[in-house]
């Protein structure tokens, strides 16, 4: 996810995205620890769209 997509999108769409990311996240940290998860790379891609997210929030303000 790009900078560019999220700028567009409203406060409400925003705060719903970022809520999914940080449900996802959760998640994913979950399978890290019973060793369900096959790629750790994508913790790190979420946690980047989090922050991407809580930038744009930020950004409205």
């Amino acid at each position: 996810m790009k900078y560019t997509e999220i700028k567009d999108k409203t406060a409400a769409e925003l705060a719903t995205m970022l809520k999914e990311k940080k449900v996802l996240l959760f998640t994913l940290k979950q399978k890290l620890k019973t060793m369900q998860l096959s790629n750790p790379k994508e913790i790190s891609e979420v946690k980047k769209d989090i922050a991407r997210i809580n930038t744009a929030i930020n950004a409205l303000k």
